[in-house]
């Protein structure tokens, strides 16, 4: 028999619906080990995605894991919230539990470092899909993950679109100094940007093999997935929401989900129109060197058929 090792990783996020989603697909997916979930304020404050967090690990059982809290504002920055898309509450639509899960007794940035450190090399992929503030700290506050890590596969920016202003992704615009830090380390780092996640719509036939599943997990996703279609429609237009988040959880799991093309990136921090933009640079073949690539073009079936399979192994545990 082949034995397949579990990817080892920490999501650090801002539930947030696509958010919860990533979070269930983690935890539902065998070839995943979740280490930890860290979070971080972006969708709404820090208070109230860190509940989120623990909300959503009460509806999906997940009780051995730890989670804990990160930073409360951007590095320099006021912070931003999307209650326009997320709601009130970072997660409106469902009703949450209250949840029973203690936090961590650490900062997310040295539950970061500790568990990095505490790993073999090359053992972890931290998979930020929020605002990049609590790896841009880690990093800084302790320069040796950079090469311990295996990987950063983030859910942000975009090479031809925008999402908060024409030119720039929510999370890479909330906080652009740290975007700009982590973008800039040495460690290899997958952008997994509107580019593909607009291709991850949650269509009629996606809610319908969800509904599907039958259980309280499944039930909860349809929820978020009908609070979120209404806030996308009416905000910027979609017929059906693109489900960004787990997009990054997926490329950790099976990379030929989504195609990659390595090419240059940094982060924009002085212009007018153009701050918080992720910048590509095609205009020769990457150099050697070069440790950061792109996504698009997802195969949208397998994509979805993931996160339906995680929900079913999750099952009903609603504890």
């Amino acid at each position: 028999m082949l034995l397949i090792m579990a990817e080892k990783i920490i999501l650090d996020c801002d539930p947030g619906h696509d958010d919860a989603i990533a979070l269930l697909l983690a935890h539902g997916n065998p070839e995943i080990e979740l280490l930890g979930v860290t979070t971080v304020m972006g969708n709404q404050t820090i208070e109230k995605v860190t509940r989120n967090a623990l909300a959503i690990a009460q509806v999906a059982g997940i009780t051995d894991v730890p989670f804990a809290r990160g930073a409360h504002r951007p590095l320099v920055r006021q912070i931003e919230v999307a209650a326009s898309i997320h709601g009130e509450s970072g997660l409106d639509g469902p009703v949450l539990p209250d949840p029973t899960i203690e936090l961590d007794a650490r900062h997310a940035v040295d539950f970061i470092i500790d568990t990095v450190m505490a790993h073999e090399p090359h053992t972890i992929t931290l998979v930020p899909t929020g605002a990049l503030t609590n790896i841009a700290l880690a990093v800084r506050k302790e320069p040796r993950i950079a090469e311990r890590v295996k990987q950063v596969v983030l859910m942000g920016g975009g090479v031809n679109v925008g999402n908060w202003s024409a030119t720039s992704e929510f999370n890479i615009v909330i906080d652009p100094e740290a975007a700009h830090i982590v973008f800039n380390e040495c460690w290899p780092l997958t952008m997994v940007g509107l580019d593909l996640t607009h291709e991850a719509l949650a269509t009629d036939e996606v809610a319908a093999s969800i509904a599907a599943v039958g259980t309280g997990p499944a039930r909860f996703v349809g929820e978020l997935l009908e609070f979120f279609g209404e806030t996308y429609r009416d905000a910027q237009g979609f017929d059906h929401p693109p489900v960004h988040d787990p997009c990054a959880v997926a490329f950790v799991i099976d990379p030929t989900v989504m195609q990659v093309i390595r090419v240059p990136l940094d982060v924009e921090l002085t212009g007018t129109l153009t701050l918080g933009m992720t910048v590509a640079d095609f205009r020769a073949p990457a150099p050697v060197d070069c440790t950061t690539q792109v996504a698009r073009n997802l195969d949208h079936p397998k994509f979805w058929g993931m996160v339906v399979d995680a929900l079913e192994h999750i099952g009903d545990p609603q504890l």
